[in-house]
């Protein structure tokens, strides 16, 4: 069998679809590529509905999990990530039900006090008052964001932060069309302007390296 050659690079050139079939014939290593490609929307998603990090690590580990025991299920028509979305999204509640896990506001804003939900990016070479300038205003874009209703950060997340389009948030949530678009419009009035005009930041809620690598190499073992 040819070798395969998972480098960035080469895995960014290789179709969804291709990838799929390929998986599906038994080149399972590919799988790897998928995992990574999706890592972040995925984390998101999830963070949306969970706040703790070893939950979250958990639901998107039984995702991958259980994504790749159903690929023959899964129609090449259809997009991957949508249909893993939905995946994670009946994970999380399904864990918010078992646990019966409710948070309130007052234990966001302690969490948020113990933990920083977001790592600084390595590749931004800012100085100190530029690094410090940059963390306050994303835990305050964060912390305006957690303290939506569910219904809302969902569909804010997906789209204004992950940029997905309105058809396919529809399709994950199973709700209509209007109905995302009213949400959407809802969780915009629910932000103030200076926090809304600070979203078009893609490091928002990032999923950095080393947690992509923890996930995909859980993921790659365990299928």
């Amino acid at each position: 069998m040819e070798a395969i050659n998972l480098s960035t690079s080469n895995s960014n050139k290789i179709a969804e679809a291709e990838l799929i079939k390929r998986i599906l014939s038994g080149e399972k290593e590919l799988y790897e590529i998928l995992v990574r490609r999706h890592n972040q929307k995925l984390f998101r998603v999830v963070r949306s509905y969970l706040k703790d990090e070893a939950e979250i690590a958990d639901i998107m580990q039984n995702s991958y999990i259980k994504a790749f025991t159903k690929l023959q299920q899964f129609k090449l028509e259809a997009s991957f990530s949508t249909w893993l979305i939905r995946i994670g999204i009946n994970e999380a509640l399904a864990r918010l039900r078992e646990t019966g896990k409710v948070y309130h506001m007052s234990e966001l804003t302690e969490r948020l006090n113990k933990n920083s939900i977001l790592e600084l990016p390595d590749h931004k070479q800012l100085n100190p008052q530029q690094k410090m300038i940059y963390n306050e205003a994303k835990q305050l874009l964060e912390n305006a964001i957690d303290q939506l209703d569910t219904k809302y950060r969902v569909v804010y997340m997906m789209r204004e932060i992950e940029g997905m389009g309105l058809q396919d948030i529809a399709t994950a949530l199973e709700l209509t069309l209007a109905n995302v678009k009213v949400r959407l419009h809802r969780s915009k009035d629910l932000l103030k302007n200076k926090l809304f005009e600070l979203s078009s930041d893609k490091d928002i809620f990032e999923f950095g390296n080393s947690k992509c690598d923890r996930i995909t190499e859980y993921v790659m073992k365990n299928i």
